[in-house]
């Protein structure tokens, strides 16, 4: 059984950008491209390419020495992280992610988690998913689970779904609840770094732990930590429901 996501991934032969081409060939996100062209260490068909170019089917193109192509395959993959891998494509880091798993195709992360965060951590070789999912101004929703060093107070649920000021900004109204003495959920549509922590950190609370439990419709349920499984085709059509009209231009998390 067939999903949409899946099916125009594969119908896509037609010319696509060059920045796009090595995004969803799994080498690094289109802003990262974006660089690796213009230090000319990118070569279509044997010529150094250029910003903007596109890349049309059967040509040719290389990082360095090393050919690369668009996955005929769509891969995504819902990982449960555990604390202390990183997520990061730097292959000095030993504990990176791309490492822990060692998956036979190239896939990134869609949307990063600290390494002192676990949880659901979505893997794919599609960049349209990842720039749909991740791009603030589209506003879809990541889920967390938070135990923190203090009692959670009615005041303190109030402030942080109100909005907190850091990084020299307020971060965006959110869905706050209560769980338990001192943990609460927390959902977020934007994606600051380290966000829950510093908004915490603001409010005078640390944060002791942190679990990612869902990204827009795909819930961590109860895969086992360290384990991911395929996306269903189910998940994958509601997802695309969600994220169709969305814009995939790339967009810097602040």
């Amino acid at each position: 059984m067939g999903n949409q996501i899946q099916k125009e991934y594969q119908q896509k032969k037609e010319p696509v950008r060059l920045n796009k081409y090595l995004s969803e060939a799994g080498v690094c996100s289109r802003r990262e491209a974006d660089r690796l062209i213009a230090s000319g260490r990118v070569t279509v068909d044997g010529r150094p390419g250029e910003t903007g170019m596109k890349v049309y089917p059967g040509q040719k193109v290389c990082v360095g020495k090393k050919a690369v192509s668009r996955q005929e395959e769509m891969v995504v993959l819902a990982v449960n992280k555990p604390a202390g891998i990183v997520c990061t494509e730097e292959r000095r880091e030993r504990s990176s992610i791309i490492r822990f798993l060692d998956y036979p195709v190239r896939i990134t992360y869609v949307g990063r988690l600290d390494k002192d965060s676990r949880g659901l951590l979505l893997m794919t070789n599609n960049g349209d998913i990842i720039n749909k999912i991740m791009r603030a101004v589209n506003r879809h929703e990541k889920e967390y689970k938070v135990t923190v060093d203090r009692a959670v107070t009615e005041d303190f649920l109030e402030q942080m779904a109100g909005g907190v000021p850091i990084l020299d900004t307020v971060t965006r109204p959110c869905r706050v609840q209560k769980i338990g003495k001192y943990t609460f959920s927390i959902i977020l549509t934007q994606g600051m770094n380290r966000q829950i922590r510093r908004m915490c950190e603001a409010l005078g609370y640390q944060v002791k732990d942190l679990v990612r439990t869902r990204i827009v419709n795909i819930e961590l349920g109860n895969l086992k930590e360290g384990e991911y499984r395929r996306v269903s085709d189910g998940e994958l059509d509601e997802l695309y429901e969600r994220i169709r009209d969305s814009s995939n231009v790339s967009e810097r998390e602040t």
